[in-house]
Order: C-alpha cells, then structure tokens, then sequence
C-alpha cells in the first residue's frame, strides 16, 4: 500500500504487520499494510484490516482502553493488550508480528479460548465475611486493606497466566491454577474479613508448589501487580509455615489443635463451599480475628 497524505499534509506512513490467520487445525501468516497516524495502537491496525482488507479477521475486544483485558495478544512474541501497544514503539519499516497467546487453543485467528480460566475460577470458595460488629460495622486495620488493594486491580486479561511456563509449556493445567488464581487467593487469604481457610485447598488442588518465582508472571501484568513478590511468595511462605513449620508443629502436638487459622473451606461444587463447623470469627484484636469458642 502506498503512503497517502496526512491530515497535516505531510505523508502518512505505512506499517507491515504479518498477522496468524488460522484456527486449531492449522493456519499460516497473512502480510498487510496499514497507514498509520499518531496515537495508533495495535489494536487500531487489525481493526484498520478488518474494515478494508480482511473483514474475516476474527479478534476478540471490547473496551480499548485496557480495562477489559480482551484484546490480549502477543506482538513480536511479548504477550501485550493490544490497546495500549502503541505502533510507534516499534522500529519503522520492520514488519509488526501479531499472534494469538500461545497457552491457550486456537479458536480462530487472534481469539483463543481461554475458558480453562473461568473454570478454574469457578473452584475458588468465595470470599465469606464474618458478621459485622454489634454497631453493625466492619472494622479493619489500613495496613491490611493497603496490602491486598494492588492484587484488586486485575483486569483479568490472561497475559500472566499466558507467560507462565507451568501452564504455558508443561500443560500442567489440570494441577496448577496459574498465578491469576494464586493472586486470588492471596487476596482472599489476606483478606482481615474472611473466614475461611483455603491454604490446604491452595496447596492440593491449586498447585501453589508448581510454582518456582520466575517472575515473568510480574513483567507482564499491564497493571504492574508485583504478583510474585507481594501475592505468591507470601502465600507459599503461609503454607509452608503451616505445613513444615517445625515450631509449629510441635506446638500444634503440645496443644493438640488442628492447622487451620480459619474455618477450613469444603467446596461442594464449583463456586460454593461448605462450613463444616458453623463457628464464625471474631475481633482477635489483631485485625485478622480467631475462631470463636
């Protein structure tokens, strides 16, 4: 495609994109010219090729504005939101690689299926308050709302969970959550209101032992959670000290009481969990609270 005018009458340039086109049979790159202006993201060339070249091109997007975490995408093999790639940030001339995230199946083109993710959610007990206090409040300590306020901004774009190489290159999918649903846990887990015990279940059927802190979960969150600093290694270091403790458990022998700080959570199917005990928490004075007697 030749360059055209610009609005300000200097020339528009053209960027090269090669673009997978394909399904999970089997596909091939597809090279395209786009003009470009200032501000164009990435997302802007595949729609620009969709309305005037492909109108076959199937991506997955909504917001364009890196709120929705829909239009996930690897470009140049780096797992980005394509609204929020700008094209500038890539050399002139050189031709702009887009491809489908890679840890989940192709469905069409650059939308992959990542329903695995909204399954693996769905296992989670939910967040359970204890009861508010008599005035009808919850009280809680800033330090422990500030701690889990940065893991609430998830847009839930997958991109973490597309670098992570447990699931992404050892398919370990069926025994490891990925570090989206870790940081889930850590959120519910730190959360001073909750009470439910889920570290036993963080441990089994969530994998948390799968992962070895490579960080590359952290590089590529487009809301800079530091998910394994701050979410990860504190939760495996809970588990750890519950589990192999020495101190602990010889003062849980001594003591003859069970590991749980929290009522234990027993899911009975996807996104519901059980009290087997019935007891609720209360103020410990702590901000985290104790099991009533």
């Amino acid at each position: 495609m030749a360059a055209h005018p610009g609005s300000n009458g200097s020339k528009a340039k053209a960027a090269k994109l090669r673009v997978f086109r394909g399904t999970a049979a089997g596909g091939d790159f597809q090279n395209y010219e786009v003009e470009t202006y200032p501000g164009m993201v990435v997302l802007d060339a595949i729609h620009d090729i969709q309305a005037k070249q492909s109108p076959d091109l199937a991506v997955r997007w909504n917001c364009k504005a890196g709120r929705c975490g829909s239009c996930s995408a690897e470009v140049n093999g780096k797992p980005r939101l394509m609204c929020m790639t700008r094209m500038s940030a890539y050399p002139e001339g050189e031709p702009i690689t887009v491809t489908p995230m890679r840890a989940f199946p192709i469905i069409k083109d650059l939308v992959t299926d990542v329903s695995w993710n909204f399954e693996m959610a769905k296992k989670i007990p939910p967040f359970k308050p204890r009861p508010r206090d008599a005035d009808g409040n919850w009280r809680m300590q800033q330090i422990d709302i500030d701690r889990i306020q940065e893991f609430r901004k998830c847009i839930e774009c997958f991109l973490c969970q597309n670098v992570c190489h447990v699931v992404r290159d050892h398919q370990k999918k069926e025994v490891f959550s990925g570090p989206r649903f870790l940081i889930h846990l850590a959120t519910l887990d730190m959360h001073p209101l909750d009470t439910l015990d889920r570290r036993e279940m963080v441990k089994r059927d969530f994998g948390v032992g799968f992962c070895n802190i490579t960080k590359c979960c952290t590089e590529v969150c487009p809301e800079h959670i530091t998910i394994t600093d701050n979410g990860i290694i504190p939760l495996k270091e809970r588990i750890a000290d519950d589990h192999y403790d020495p101190v602990r458990w010889l003062l849980r022998k001594v003591a003859g009481k069970p590991r749980a700080h929290k009522v234990p959570a027993q899911p009975t199917e996807a996104g519901k969990t059980a009290d087997i005990s019935g007891r609720h928490r209360v103020d410990g004075g702590n901000g985290k609270g104790e099991l009533e007697r």
